[in-house]
């Protein structure tokens, strides 16, 4: 819950709810958002209480939601939680709720606060695939999205409801929901508009149809960036070797093997970035000849295959032009801050990440991180960066890269 929590703990959000099948999923919001430490307020409709009793959500959330603009609750509320909210969500909204929003209708408290609140609002469309296609559910959703601002997320193809099939109208995961959610609280005026382009993971460079040489790299720090500067407002680029973790939400991920397919692939996006993180293990090594067949273990004697060099992926984008910032990783077993300041220099890195391998604590497949954080322009003043998940670590990286265009602004 850490990454969501850093931008939604204490933020007051209203989570309206409709009456479709997919409600069940708003659960799984209102329980992520609320153990993150926002504060949750569920208006539900009244299509939305046929599917699920209103002491769902108080049990989650600790609030008793709304559910009538005729109550005294409703009456007494539905301007104040408007006015003190910070985001609007609705999810599911269904095609009703999407026409009754494009006219401005005010007839039930969930209408009635999207009229009265001046904060984002969110909306998450859910419905059959026949009714999100109809030229009238379209026309709804231009206009709501076009001329009130709305945010449309979704809806996202997969399996419908029983009988209907598969098809486009499915609503947005809650997982993705919430991670809109954290950009549209986390945005920062200086990261809007910002290309931030990231190398991640290991790369594995390959000896035959099935070895390679590789290293323990899992990509969580240079995931972690991704996430944290698309939150920013940034729009994100990641560029990473094979790893297991999923794609960060919202961010455009491209995935490769070994590092010259990485520099292939990060070539084009380098000249257009403000921001460029090299946080990929990429090897220095790779086959001088890749064996078309898998080579067999003999009982005696030894294999030493013959090996070049790799290009240096930071190195090779200094003569691509681009004025980006750069940031780059260390990790070193010894001289750490000797080796740290001789890459930076030599890579024209703005900062770097110097830190050592500390199974369990930092480096490689580690959930934490910590070291020395070394810059350009003030070299004779590190930053101790001290253990913290890595989440916590790119944040902290982030605020020095924040720092600097706000310098300059």
């Amino acid at each position: 819950m850490e990454p969501l929590a850093s931008t939604v703990a204490g933020r007051r959000i209203v989570l309206g709810v409709c009456g479709g099948i997919a409600c069940y999923k708003t659960v799984f919001i209102a329980r992520a958002l609320t153990q993150a430490g926002a504060e949750v307020q569920v208006v539900l409709t009244q299509g939305a209480q046929e599917f699920l009793r209103p002491l769902v959500f108080e049990g989650i959330t600790g609030i008793p939601p709304l559910t009538s603009l005729w109550s005294s609750q409703g009456s007494a509320r539905h301007l104040r939680i408007a006015e003190e909210a910070d985001l609007v969500l609705v999810a599911p909204a269904t095609a009703d709720f999407l026409a009754r929003a494009a006219q401005g209708r005010a007839d039930d408290l969930l209408s009635a606060v999207l009229l009265s609140t001046r904060a984002p609002v969110l909306l998450a469309p859910a419905m059959n695939t026949r009714m999100w296609e109809h030229p009238q559910a379209q026309q709804n959703v231009k206009h709501v999205r076009d001329t009130l601002g709305y945010v449309i997320l979704g809806p996202d193809s997969g399996p419908l409801g029983v009988g209907e099939g598969e098809g486009l109208g499915r609503m947005t995961e809650p997982e993705v929901l919430t991670e809109h959610v954290a950009r549209h609280l986390g945005e920062r005026p200086l990261w809007k508009g910002k290309h931030v382009v990231i190398t991640a993971g290991p790369t594995r460079e390959p000896l035959d149809p099935v070895r390679y040489l590789g290293n323990r790299s899992s990509g969580k720090m240079g995931f972690a960036l991704a996430r944290d500067a698309w939150v920013r407002g940034a729009e994100v680029t990641l560029v990473t070797g094979p790893t297991p973790l999923l794609d960060p939400v919202g961010v455009s991920v491209l995935r490769v093997e070994s590092a010259a397919e990485m520099l292939e692939s990060l070539t084009p996006h380098v000249v257009g970035a403000d921001l460029l993180i090299f946080s990929a293990a990429v090897g220095d090594y790779r086959a001088a000849s890749i064996s078309p067949e898998k080579r067999k273990r003999t009982l005696e004697g030894s294999w030493t295959p013959e090996l070049e060099v790799n290009p240096d992926i930071a190195l090779a984008t200094l003569s691509l032009g681009s004025s980006a910032l750069r940031l780059g990783f260390a990790l070193e077993t010894s001289e750490m801050i000797t080796e740290a300041r001789r890459k930076m220099e030599l890579k024209g890195f703005d900062w770097v990440m110097a830190n050592q391998p500390v199974p369990g604590r930092s480096g490689f497949e580690s959930d934490t991180n910590e070291g020395i954080l070394l810059s350009r322009k003030n070299p004779d003043e590190p930053i101790s960066v001290p253990a913290a998940s890595k989440h916590h670590v790119a944040a902290q990286l982030l605020d020095a890269v924040e720092r600097e265009w706000a310098s300059h602004s």
